[in-house]
């Protein structure tokens, strides 16, 4: 199934239609069952000739072990298309994320986090720019936990805080591609909660990631973690889709952007 988002197009000495087709999921947490392998294989293999970039929204493991991160890494290595990702909860538990990067990273696979938060890529003779952050808790109106109190309670407010600031950072690098799209593991609106129990909102998500995605106002932003919640909301007129497979009910989603591409004439008259 796909839903198409329209962009509003940027001037152009010459433009073309373009499609992009983008295959998203989150919260795949491989790395449990006996038959992880081989559904990984079968279910990246069924994308090709399909889509044009893959994109997953963290949680790719189960608990946060490389041997798990390895799964998807070989399922993904010869898909032919660029594959990214960011990291989620489940990915950093036994605190060996380096190693979950460097793992995927050898398969080819993109990581964005806050360290590097944006990619470009040449798809459909036009550039697509990607901004992706792993996004933290942190709460929304009426349940902002705040930079007070206990030290451990002010490194979860700095954390939130620095994931909004890297994600700003990664939408002005990609400022000036035709396409843009926002990647993360965490809820920046609550529209896409609802489902989820309310008592648990501020551990899925926080609205200080919002601020960056109103201000850019990217063509689509994309999050997981919260199984139980929408699939569909907005911020302003930006997007938002929750793209956990649990609640999407299937292995991914293929989304269609659909604009004009940029391109220069071979010759000025």
């Amino acid at each position: 199934m796909s839903s198409t988002i329209a962009t509003d197009g940027r001037p152009a000495e010459r433009r073309e239609e373009c499609r992009i087709r983008i295959a998203a999921a989150g919260d795949i947490h491989y790395g449990e069952r006996d038959d992880d392998r081989e559904r990984a294989r079968a279910t990246f293999a069924a994308l090709e000739d399909r889509v044009d970039v893959i994109l997953l929204a963290g949680d790719l493991t189960t608990h946060g072990e490389p041997h798990q991160a390895q799964i998807v890494a070989d399922a993904v290595r010869d898909v032919g298309v660029p594959v990214l990702t960011v990291l989620g909860n489940h990915d950093w538990h036994v605190d060996r994320a380096d190693e979950l990067k460097a793992v995927l990273q050898e398969a080819g696979v993109i990581v964005l986090d806050k360290e590097h938060s944006h990619e470009t890529l040449d798809l459909c003779e036009t550039q697509v720019g990607i901004a992706g952050v792993k996004g933290f808790m942190g709460g929304f109106p009426g349940t902002h936990l705040p930079d007070f109190g206990e030290p451990s309670l002010r490194g979860v407010y700095r954390e939130s805080v620095e994931e909004a600031e890297a994600l700003d950072e990664g939408l002005r690098a990609i400022q000036m591609c035709p396409f843009r799209i926002v990647l993360m593991h965490y809820a920046p609106t609550t529209e896409t909660l609802v489902g989820e129990r309310e008592a648990i909102w501020t551990f899925l998500g926080t609205d200080r990631l919002a601020p960056p995605i109103l201000e850019h106002n990217p063509d689509l932003v994309l999050h997981g973690h919260a199984h139980a919640g929408t699939f569909e909301g907005r911020l302003g007129q930006v997007p938002v889709y929750n793209v956990s497979v649990p609640v999407l009910g299937e292995d991914f989603w293929v989304f269609e952007l659909a604009g004009e591409r940029r391109r220069v004439p071979s010759e000025v008259h």
